[in-house]
């Protein structure tokens, strides 16, 4: 779920085309980078809320005009029956928890169906292991949804490690 802008912009009317490039092996570097914090409820990793909190944490986002144009959001799959998401804003947005997150990230782009996410967080942890570094947390930055990703024919999923 975008924002109304960028929606707009979109040859889908939702989530713009993903360009793997920008996002595959690079080391990114966030010092305080501003996101909101929502939480998706889930079955087995799999989301039963995630287009209810999309929906109402973006509108929270458009209606404090702080949607980041290169709109990133990433997943935390921290439990069994939940994932903390987290979307990258320009500024503090009301009505809902902001946080900061800092840290160097090596990330890889994945394609294909998400129930790969398992196969993907070894091949990664392989990845960030082979240049003498430790994975301190993952994150999961889904890049289309599943109607979008059948209009394009392609499903991206980026791995973040913050190491």
């Amino acid at each position: 779920m975008q924002s109304k802008e960028v929606m707009a912009k979109t040859e889908t009317g939702c989530c713009p085309r993903f360009n793997p490039k920008k996002w595959d092996n690079k080391k990114l570097s966030w010092k305080n980078k501003l996101f909101v914090k929502a939480k998706i409820r889930s079955f087995l990793h799999i989301p039963l809320t995630i287009g209810s909190v999309m929906k109402k944490t973006t509108k929270l986002i458009d209606e404090s005009d702080a949607m980041s144009p290169d709109f990133v959001g990433i997943f935390d799959e921290n439990s069994l029956w939940g994932a903390d998401v987290y979307i990258a804003v320009t500024k503090k947005v009301s009505n809902i928890e902001n946080v900061k997150i800092s840290g160097t990230f090596l990330t890889k782009v994945f394609e294909g169906p998400y129930y790969n996410a398992g196969k993907w967080a070894k091949e990664m942890e392989e990845v960030v292991q082979k240049k003498g570094k430790k994975i301190k947390k993952l994150y999961f930055y889904y890049t289309t949804c599943p109607k979008c990703a059948k209009h394009y024919g392609k499903t991206y999923t980026v791995l973040l490690a913050k190491v």
